[in-house]
């Protein structure tokens, strides 16, 4: 693979991130200046020194691991701006670290370490700083990691050559609906993963099958669509970008990640808020009917935060959930925003200063 060196896509100057309209950025693509790029061999066995690039495209030979067999991972995380001085934070970025490497053993290939993979996130936020300036609570630098089998392989097998790379955008909320609550509906044909397939990790190769039941689901005015199991077709799995959580009295439950469901790192942080505000959290199987009767339903990841639950739609008929300031959702999304942008002490040691 051979990175184009000299394709800037916006200006270099430090002042500044552009005129972005904050208030209506959403979580589309707005190119910065620098990415990370790192290369190994498989003989190599691992990776060793990476470096800033011109944020540009890159060239791949048709026959790379990547393009013919999906071989490829993803990760996603964001850097914010702190609200007691300059510098910024990230949010438990070793955990994605951690995240990658489980998935590339899956992937058979080599990976990061965990510094390794935590340096090129800092570097790459430092490089692209003039584009980390939103006000408070209006978004923030997403980074993008990717690892993908670079290298040329005609038959099925690992590819010989590794690429790992980090790109970075300016993002503002996820769903069109912004902060408000969003309606999802219930896919009953087609499934987001099976047992014993990738769906626990995450590969490139688990979302481009899920875009026809989203594209079909927001034809019709959803934000997202919810997937069932693909064994008994009944239990909830997951949304397509997100963790699902269902609310019931005092007691709180999530699928739990046994194989088939991603583990998001806003999934595991969650779970630990909510216990530490005195809920009972249950990681199990959630049957459609414990959705359907649940008193509250929000969705957590990195791109969605914490975003509450309005309606479902199942077979046809539609749900109403709680929604409000008075909502579990609403205080765990305060909470876990505050810690992630300096507005809260950080006792867990949750956050990673760049300076």
């Amino acid at each position: 693979i051979r990175v184009r060196f000299g394709l800037a896509a916006c200006r270099s100057d430090e002042e500044g991130g552009g005129d972005i309209d904050w208030d209506n950025l959403g979580f589309g693509l707005t190119p910065t200046d620098y990415m990370y790029v790192m290369r190994c061999t498989q003989e190599e066995g691992g990776f060793s020194r990476g470096e800033l690039a011109r944020y540009g495209n890159i060239e791949l030979s048709p026959s790379s691991g990547v393009l013919n067999y999906g071989q490829g991972l993803f990760e996603g995380l964001k850097a914010y701006r702190r609200a007691d001085g300059p510098g910024y934070t990230l949010f438990r970025p070793e955990e994605n670290a951690r995240r990658m490497q489980h998935g590339a053993g899956r992937m058979c290939m080599p990976s990061p370490s965990v510094e390794q993979f935590v340096h090129a996130v800092k570097q790459t936020v430092l490089a692209n700083k003039r584009w980390q300036v939103p006000p408070q609570g209006k978004g923030a630098l997403y980074l993008r990691p990717l690892l993908i089998g670079s290298g040329a392989i005609l038959g099925l097998a690992p590819a010989p050559e590794y690429t790992f790379m980090i790109y970075a955008a300016p993002v503002g909320t996820y769903f069109k609906e912004g902060m408000a609550a969003i309606n999802l509906l219930v896919e009953e044909e087609i499934h987001r993963a099976m047992p014993g397939g990738t769906g626990g990790v995450k590969t490139i190769s688990n979302y481009a099958p899920v875009l026809k039941a989203q594209m079909d689901a927001r034809s019709k005015g959803f934000a997202d669509v919810l997937y069932l199991d693909s064994v008994h077709k009944r239990y909830v799995e997951e949304a397509s970008s997100c963790n699902l959580f269902v609310v019931k009295g005092g007691a709180v439950a999530t699928p739990a990640t046994a194989g088939t469901i991603l583990p998001g790192v806003t999934r595991r942080s969650i779970i630990e808020l909510a216990r530490d505000s005195g809920y009972q959290v249950e990681e199990r199987l959630v049957s459609i009917d414990d959705l359907i009767s649940a008193d509250e339903v929000f969705c957590t990841g990195t791109a969605v935060g914490v975003t509450p639950v309005s309606t479902i739609t199942y077979q046809g008929t539609r749900y109403e959930f709680r929604t409000g300031e008075d909502t579990l959702s609403k205080k765990l999304y305060t909470t876990l925003t505050s810690i992630q942008m300096g507005l809260a002490e950080d006792k867990k040691g949750w956050t990673v200063a760049v300076d």
